[in-house]
């Protein structure tokens, strides 16, 4: 019978041409400006990290003096000073006499001059990533060649760092570069990995510097920055006036100028570092260094930080909001056409009324027929919204690995089609199948 029906509603949208080309084009107009800030909208909120991101936490600490009005909605601060970051970088948690070794690791982002002190290749600005060796693990990074540099090399703070798979390709063609060197500013580095692209969607690690970023194509150890003097490209912010007169009264001030994230396997493992930071917060507050009745910190989740960041702002859900407005508004004009449309059929359903058609059978038909409109609508759609997706990529360079339809979004776009068909058709199919056969029979 849904066959019979879809050969119906077929004939049916190829009789009245015109108004098929209307409906169908006022559906697809209405789909694709709907899907193109959908889509986004959902590349922007979905988990970038599933499969570990309720392990991955992001540690606040609040080392500031009570009452200090702080620009956060609950007074503290994004990041952390560089000595809390790397007393918790080099942390062993002691339980029963046993060293708990868990993944943890400071970073920040700093800007080099990458060239190969040579005149085949002019020298370009590049975003390095300032980590710990356990940031690869943390968060699945693969390698293509070699690995991230060795404990001891960290703690040696040699000059080693890892590049990207794309940075890879246009140093050295993309072969195998481990061993080889490159020049940072004024100072050679040796690679030891070539780390696979890592196309992500929202550069969750580090939300301050631009959270749909791309992922900076240079790593290097954690550890060099005291003795390079390396200075953040990101943000830094204060509290506390302190003299600052050289790099190291910079190193020990109360700027907030690091990202620290730490994997947790756990409960038991959570409450142990909570317990820590508890322990470590109130042993700096009698040192005199803040001054708070009670310690404050914590410790989020991946998708818990993103909230609480607001990487999703308000106005890409009002952009969503506002487009299902505009598909209701072709909905309300592909119902005055579908009016039109069944009312004029009606001496034919009062026929089919009369022949033995039930109101039931004739209803369905119709809200067939609308499925195949919307299907229709729908497909040429997805069309539209790609091609507003990419507007969005050339217009908006920060949004190249968010304004792309996925699977889901292709498939669902041609269900809000049929939906948003089937509810516009409900009331003109309900109307044209109350037809009273007797009606149309004695003026024939």
């Amino acid at each position: 019978m849904l066959f019979y029906y879809m050969d119906i509603g077929w004939r049916s949208l190829r009789r009245t041409p015109l108004v098929s080309i209307l409906m169908v084009c006022a559906i697809a107009i209405g789909i694709g400006i709907t899907m193109t800030s959908l889509s986004v909208y959902h590349m922007m909120s979905m988990d970038p990290i599933p499969a570990k991101s309720d392990r991955l936490f992001a540690v606040q600490l609040n080392t500031m003096d009570d009452n200090t009005d702080w620009w956060s909605d609950d007074n503290m601060p994004f990041q952390l000073t560089f000595k809390d970051a790397m007393h918790l970088h080099k942390l062993k948690l002691n339980d029963r006499d046993e060293n708990i070794d868990i993944r943890k690791t400071a970073m920040l982002v700093a800007q080099f001059a990458v060239h190969m002190n040579n005149d085949e290749m002019a020298p370009f600005l590049a975003m390095t990533r300032i980590a710990g060796r356990e940031f690869f693990p943390m968060f699945e990074r693969e390698f293509v060649y070699g690995s991230s540099w060795s404990q001891e090399q960290e703690n040696n703070a040699e000059a080693v760092i890892v590049i990207n798979q794309e940075l890879n390709e246009r140093l050295f063609g993309g072969s195998n570069s481990v061993g080889k060197e490159i020049y940072l500013d004024d100072t050679p580095f040796r690679i030891v990995g070539v780390m696979q692209q890592w196309d992500i969607h929202t550069k969750f690690y580090d939300v301050n510097n631009g959270p749909f970023d791309s992922p900076e194509p240079i790593f290097m150890p954690i550890t060099l920055v005291e003795p390079n003097q390396i200075d953040t490209a990101g943000n830094t912010n204060g509290w506390k006036y302190g003299d600052i007169n050289s790099w190291e009264d910079f190193l020990q001030s109360e700027n907030f100028w690091l990202q620290f994230w730490v994997e947790l396997d756990n409960k038991q493992e959570t409450q142990r570092f909570e317990d820590y930071l508890l322990a470590y917060l109130t042993e700096e507050a009698t040192k005199g260094r803040f001054e708070r009745e009670v310690p404050s910190f914590s410790v989020r989740d991946v998708n818990n930080w993103l909230d609480y960041r607001g990487v999703v702002s308000e106005d890409n859900k009002v952009l969503v909001g506002l487009s299902f407005l505009f598909l209701a508004v072709c909905l309300a004009n592909i119902l005055g056409l579908l009016l039109g449309k069944f009312l004029r059929r009606a001496p034919e359903v009062g026929v089919r009324r009369a022949l033995g058609a039930s109101k039931r059978q004739v209803f369905l038909q119709h809200l067939v027929e609308v499925s195949i409109l919307g299907l229709l609508g729908g497909s040429l759609g997805i069309a539209i919204a790609q091609l507003g997706l990419w507007g969005v990529r050339t217009t908006s360079g920060n949004y190249q690995a968010l304004a792309t339809m996925d699977l889901g979004m292709l498939l669902a776009a041609p269900a809000i089609a049929i939906v948003s068909c089937i509810i516009a058709g409900l009331y003109p199919a309900w109307l044209v199948c109350k037809t009273q056969p007797a009606i149309y029979l004695k003026t024939q």
